[in-house]
This record gives C-alpha cells, structure tokens and sequence, in this order.
C-alpha cells in the first residue's frame, strides 16, 4: 500500500448505472489501496486531464469506483463498457487513519458523493462501525444496502425529507452523540458539511479526519492546482491529503 504514480492499463469488469448519472465501475487492479485514497483516470479520447476517482472498495484484484456525471471528462468515462480498457494511476494520497478509531464506536459521516471513499473505510473500521449517509433527494440515495452490510446502524437524511430522516447530517450527528461512546468520526462531503462536522468533533474531543474533495490536475503534486491551508501552511491534497486531521484544515482560507 502507499503511493503508487505508475499507471495501469485495467478492464472494466461490470458497469451499474445506480441513479440518473451515477455509474458504479469495477475493474481489475493489482494493488491494494489504503481506505481514503484514490486513482487518477484518463477518461477517454478527447479528454487532456484525468479525473481523480475515490477508492469506493478493493478485494480479489478488484476495485470499485463510483461516480457523478458533471462534465465533460465524466460524461465520456461514463460511455465505457464492460470490457474496454482504462488507464489508472494510482493508488495515490494518503489514507484514513483506522488504528486511531479508538475503543468505542467509529462513525463514518458522508454527504452525497462524499459517501463513496467511507465504504472500504467502513469495511476496514470493523463490524461496530456506524454510518451516517446524507442525500439532496430519495432520488438519489444510493449504496444504502452496501453500509448496511458492513455498519451495525445505518442513518440517512435527505435535504428535502422525501426519504427517511428530513436535515443534515450535523442533525444526525449532534442526535448520535447524545447516546455516547463514539470515539472517530472519519467524514467525506461538501465543505460546508466537513467543517460543521469538524466543528462538533472539536467541542466532544473526539478524533476526526476528513477527506478533502478539491479540483485536482495532475494528481501528483506537480501542478499545485488543489493547494489548500493545513495547519497554517498551503499544501496540495493530491500528494498530502486528501485525508487531514480535522483541527488542521482552515476552511475559512
């Protein structure tokens, strides 16, 4: 495990579409990635940049990625078929921290696509892990099924409250809490949702890490495209991150 900046040639296995421009990929891949780290994919003809891809699972060879369809180098990686070919470069970044879950409960805090990097995290934390998924809409919930095979609980909020709970994740959360011994929080999703959740994991004292979503070029610290403050210093998320402490990220920067 670690960082690896060679570049893999991998067959697409299966292709599932799971909701309107969401694809769920599996592909061959020969190395076993940490749970918080990524690829980096070049998406097809016409396409410069890769696109860089949470690690959503890993077993047997196989990795699994999920993704949005929201521009134009997504929209071409999701025309592939089950059997075409992909490069891959990775797996790269730096991963959640598992041995520090402590001796309570771990909990995995995600928000829309931020949920895809919590699922091998999951896995990994062991079968009293808990998980709290939040969506816009019921539309759009997806992978439910998947957290609830390897989390003990699972809670899920929608925005609009058309599915299960009504709020935000930071709702669920501060409820959680309430009941006690919840000793990691390892979070994924919009800013505005990480630094809430880093907020309230400050005030409880509890061990938090979060996994920054930021444009990225190169993906290999090259290009400081996805520079970002760290504990007062600008570093890149692609070579140092995506995973930081909580107390270290400055959001207000």
């Amino acid at each position: 495990m670690g960082n690896n900046k060679k570049n893999h040639v991998c067959t697409i296995i299966s292709k599932t579409q799971l909701c309107h421009g969401t694809f769920d990929y599996v592909v061959d891949f020969p190395i076993q990635p940490k749970p918080g780290q990524f690829i980096h994919i070049l998406c097809g003809e016409g396409v410069l940049l890769r696109r860089p891809m949470s690690v959503c699972d890993y077993s047997d060879n196989r990795l699994r990625f999920v993704f949005d369809v929201r521009g134009e180098g997504t929209k071409r990686l999701a025309k592939h078929n089950v059997g075409d070919k992909l490069d891959i470069l990775g797996p790269l970044g730096t991963g959640f921290n598992i041995d520090k879950k402590g001796s309570g409960t771990p909990i995995v805090i995600g928000g829309g696509i931020g949920i895809f990097p919590l699922y091998l995290t999951s896995k990994q934390l062991g079968s009293n892990v808990e998980s709290i998924l939040g969506f816009k809409t019921k539309d759009l919930v997806i992978m439910e099924q998947d957290f609830k095979s390897v989390c003990s609980k699972v809670h899920v909020c929608t925005d609009d409250g058309s599915y299960l709970s009504c709020g935000l994740v930071t709702d669920l959360f501060k409820e959680r809490l309430k009941q006690g011994d919840i000793t990691s929080v390892y979070a994924c999703g919009p800013n505005a949702m990480m630094k809430a959740v880093a907020k309230i994991s400050k005030e409880y004292n509890i061990f938090c890490e979060l996994s920054l979503e930021q444009r990225m070029g190169c993906g290999i610290g090259a290009c400081a495209v996805c520079v970002c403050k760290i504990a007062g210093q600008y570093k890149k998320v692609c070579q140092n991150g995506p995973v930081f402490n909580a107390k270290e990220v400055d959001f207000d920067e």
